[in-house]
């Protein structure tokens, strides 16, 4: 279904001061099949946490997330001793039941919060603050609002830094608490306790050795850092925090990480150098939405030698929209996978205004079920997104 509107946007909170396209979709009747589908499946699916799992090689508690380093094996000369790296290939014996679980959880709510949002109906918004209120609230339940015990390795690490990137996808269950509270739907206790766990969170990532370790890296982790800064930043409404996001945007992110020509090298030398690519290109974009404000527009901003995020999206662009272009080696794993409806596109067709891009997004997979590519893909509900 191809819908494209010559219509006044009206954006959500987050992202309202930052673009007034001219060409937008109307994202409510584009998704609203594929959304009240999902929605309709999670509606009487009981919440699922990380307590219901336990990661037997983990130093951490019941309440702990828990995940192993995806491309770490066990070393044939020495299968009892410390795994050894494998660059790009998952090992699927580690423990990702965490992962999972959380993934499943973001899935729900973002299409619960999506479908009320499309049809005003409380069961749905109920729904979601059942599995936001399990997840960070309930003390039986809960999660730990920190990481310290992910992309762990045996005989190596109990946990690391790189670890971070598994709450990408808590993003949109954020959203979907943010989107509930002002429609005052999550409210008095519960929007309290869940703020607290995001709040609590924030103050982890930004202030913990993990944390900070994940803030430095110069690729896709040190990106999503940033995204994931931002986005619950913006929920619990800390502006200092906002602010760092859009400095560190400008002064490391695009200078440390892109090319004269929109390229990421870092990205470019892994061995699945098409998905970081997009991934990464996702992300930025992710944080140019969410960060922008009129009086400092990110999607306007350039480098003093004319890096922007733009030139990423006129980058990869060509590549989503035809593969087969790709210049480059094709990923070892998952190659086939790729690309699926990526934010990309979506957020970049409407803040410059380029009906191409969101048309190749519109053409694209909207639910990808390759369990790589969704790890990949935290950004899946563009009704939390965009009105």
């Amino acid at each position: 279904m191809r819908i494209l509107l010559l219509v006044t946007l009206i954006f959500s909170a987050a992202a309202n001061a930052q673009t007034n396209p001219s060409a937008l979709l109307d994202i409510k009747q584009l998704d609203h099949d594929r959304v009240l589908k999902a929605a309709d499946a999670a509606l009487n699916e009981k919440p699922v946490t990380i307590t219901s799992f336990k990661n037997p090689r983990s130093a951490g508690g019941v309440h702990d997330f828990s995940s192993e380093g995806d491309y770490w094996w066990p070393d044939p000369a020495k299968p009892d001793g410390p795994y050894i790296q494998k660059d790009g290939m998952t090992n699927p014996d580690n423990f990702v039941d965490h992962r999972h679980a959380m993934i499943k959880m973001s899935m729900q709510v973002a299409a619960l919060t999506s479908a009320y949002r499309i049809t005003n109906d409380q069961k749905y918004a109920d729904a979601a603050i059942k599995h936001l209120v399990a997840w960070f609230v309930n003390e039986d339940t809960k999660m730990n609002p920190n990481l310290q015990y992910a992309q762990a390795i045996k005989g190596i690490s109990t946990g690391r830094g790189i670890g971070v990137i598994d709450t990408v996808h808590l993003i949109e269950p954020a959203r979907s608490a943010q989107i509930l509270a002002r429609a005052g739907v999550l409210k008095g206790a519960e929007l309290g306790g869940v703020k607290k766990w995001f709040a609590d969170y924030l103050t982890w990532l930004t202030t913990s050795k993990n944390g900070t370790d994940e803030m430095k890296a110069e690729n896709n982790h040190g990106t999503c850092w940033v995204e994931q800064v931002a986005a619950f930043a913006s929920f619990v409404g800390d502006q200092d925090k906002l602010g760092m996001c859009r400095q560190r945007f400008k002064e490391v992110l695009l200078p440390m990480q892109m090319s004269q020509d929109g390229s990421f090298p870092r990205e470019l030398r892994r061995t699945k150098p098409y998905g970081y690519s997009i991934f990464n290109a996702d992300a930025m974009t992710t944080i140019c939405w969410i960060c922008s404000t009129p009086q400092d527009n990110l999607w306007n901003f350039q480098t003093t030698d004319g890096r922007s995020v733009r030139k990423a999206i006129e980058y990869i662009a060509p590549y989503i929209a035809d593969k087969s272009q790709w210049p480059f080696n094709h990923d070892v794993m998952f190659w086939e996978q790729w690309p699926v409806r990526s934010p990309v596109l979506l957020f970049g067709g409407l803040a410059y205004r380029e009906p191409a891009w969101l048309d190749t997004w519109k053409k694209l997979e909207a639910n990808p079920t390759n369990d790589e590519v969704l790890r990949n893909l935290p950004i899946r509900q563009p009704v939390l997104w965009v009105d």
